[in-house]
């Protein structure tokens, strides 16, 4: 099964909430971080928000524990355990940030199940402050997307990944909710998936017009759903892989198709 990239966001995807919002609310700075939302960047936001932190007194060990009580749906877990079985090659791509990131995938324990990380960089510093830094360092140049904000195209980073990878028979699942997951999913190509979360940003921008998505879409609601849409495809790649090693005789030709009929319906692209 290696032939299959599976790439997942972060916030609302993995973990059920959006993870930037969780610290800075559970800490009790909710309202110096909305006012500061309309003068600047998400990302330098977030930077500035963890020197304030810092300036109150709160440690990183503060930041770890919130992080660890993060909410997420008991059967994501299982659906990266099972993918990885499968020998998927899973990675994520996230607009948040790898510290944050980091901690509640080992926390879990799940972390080594992920080949590589693309996220926004970060540090803690000798002052013990969290760093946050932008993926794309846009004090310097511009990624040059308009679908995106400024300090992360995830398009390109597909772009990246489908380019290191040289195989013709890789194919990509793509699972995310927000509207920064909209740029990766016109990257995918006819032979890949893309899981949208139903009625979230990205689903939304989807049904505008599915045909700008060239890969499959297959939506999914809550964690039991992303879990069964997610290992069905998985199952049909392995079935169409397998039929390719068979040979043109037409009664294998017919068992072939049996075996491909007996999968779960895919879900439509509208609700």
């Amino acid at each position: 099964m290696s032939e299959i990239v599976v790439v997942f966001d972060f916030d609302k995807t993995i973990v059920d909430v959006d993870s930037d919002n969780w610290v800075i609310d559970e800490l009790g700075f909710t309202d110096l971080f909305n006012q500061l939302i309309p003068t600047m960047p998400w990302n330098t936001v977030m930077d500035k928000m963890m020197m304030e932190l810092h300036s109150h007194g709160k440690t990183i060990k503060d930041i770890e524990e919130v992080l660890h009580k993060i909410p997420l749906h008991p059967r994501v877990i299982p659906a990266v355990k099972a993918a990885h079985a499968s020998g998927c090659d899973l990675r994520i791509v996230s607009d948040a940030n790898l510290f944050f990131i980091e901690s509640i995938l080992k926390h879990l324990g799940i972390r080594e199940y992920f080949s590589e990380i693309n996220t926004n960089p970060s540090y803690v510093n000798e002052e013990g402050r969290l760093r946050i830094l932008p993926y794309h360092d846009f004090n310097k140049a511009s990624h040059g997307c308009s679908l995106c904000p400024p300090n992360m195209c995830k398009g390109l980073v597909i772009e990246r990944i489908q380019d290191s990878i040289s195989e013709e028979n890789k194919r990509f699942i793509y699972l995310g909710d927000g509207v920064g997951d909209y740029c990766p999913s016109l990257r995918l190509k006819e032979k890949d998936f893309m899981m949208p979360r139903k009625n979230f940003p990205v689903w939304d921008l989807i049904c505008k017009d599915p045909s700008l998505v060239k890969a499959e879409i297959h939506g999914w609601s809550d964690g039991e759903e992303l879990e069964q849409v997610l290992l069905q495809l998985i199952n049909k790649v392995s079935m169409e892989q397998s039929s390719l090693f068979i040979s043109s005789d037409c009664k294998l030709q017919t068992l072939s198709v049996s075996a491909h009929e007996a999968l779960p319906k895919v879900l439509p692209v509208r609700p």
